[in-house]
């Protein structure tokens, strides 16, 4: 198989539109395997929501969380990355009391909300975790007396609002504000924020070096904004037939939608040598 590393997301990917793991998309998984790839789930998920993916699997997966700032090898962490607690404060207070919704905030495993919203239930029966709740200045005090901060903060709202504040961020950043962060929408309605530099692509780079792969043994699949640099790093970067238009622009090649295995599809063609 020429391809010895798979990248996969997961929501709009590997998963289909109930958050399913398909039959068929194991199977292939599990022969690429066979064949010698390395699985590497690539996701915005907090950990407790990638690891049921790895073992419904059933095979060793590198598992990118939090968008690349939490990265485990088994149950080996072998990157941690957070921004400063500043960045958590102004977030909060400009973004989450102005247009009065709720953050949630991650922290390697931890995952904390300043508030209850049906997205947020939601998110508790898909990944079956429970957030804790904290209050977010008190929250941002601790973590600058103990040097740390957050690995994620997750903005959920209407479109056109995560949009505004999408906006209205990008220009802070652009005037030298919040320099330590990165943001990308993983679905019309979640903001994800980041620490600076790291995005789906920078951390596809740093694992394939991890593992001794060229990235052009790489392949990516992916859907959303998000997976847009993965897409771009990757050797091979394979759009799904659902993914956002800038997504399919940039993609070596386009499958079939996450609801009819377009990973299995791809995966088949590339273990025939077609792809």
């Amino acid at each position: 198989m020429k391809y010895r590393l798979l990248c996969l997301d997961l929501d709009g990917t590997l998963l289909d539109s109930e958050k399913v793991l398909r039959p068929k998309e194991i199977e292939a998984i599990r022969r690429a395997a066979a064949a010698g790839a390395r699985i590497v789930l690539n996701s915005a998920r907090m950990p407790a929501g990638v690891e049921p993916t790895e073992q419904a699997l059933g095979v060793p997966c590198i598992k990118i969380c939090d968008g690349g700032s939490y990265i485990l090898d088994g149950n080996t962490c072998i990157s941690s990355v957070h921004f400063s607690a500043q960045s958590m404060r102004d977030i909060y207070r400009k973004c989450a009391v102005k247009y009065q919704i709720n953050l949630w905030i991650f922290q390697d495993r931890d995952w904390y909300v300043t508030g209850m919203d049906d997205r947020t239930r939601k998110e508790i029966e898909i990944i079956g975790c429970r957030p804790q709740f904290a209050d977010a200045e008190e929250l941002a005090d601790r973590w600058e007396a103990e040097k740390t901060g957050p690995s994620k903060l997750l903005l959920n709202a209407r479109p056109d609002v995560i949009d505004k504040i999408k906006g209205e961020m990008e220009e802070n950043i652009r005037q030298g504000i919040w320099t330590d962060i990165s943001m990308a929408k993983s679905a019309d309605f979640f903001l994800e924020i980041f620490p600076a530099n790291i995005d789906k692509g920078s951390v596809l780079r740093s694992v394939s070096q991890l593992e001794n792969i060229p990235l052009s043994e790489t392949a990516a699949f992916g859907d959303h904004e998000m997976d847009i640099p993965m897409i771009r790093a990757a050797g091979l970067g394979v759009a799904m037939e659902n993914a956002v238009p800038p997504l399919k622009d940039i993609a070596d090649y386009i499958t079939l939608s996450n609801d009819a295995d377009g990973v299995a599809f791809a995966i088949d063609r590339m273990l025939e040598g077609t792809l």
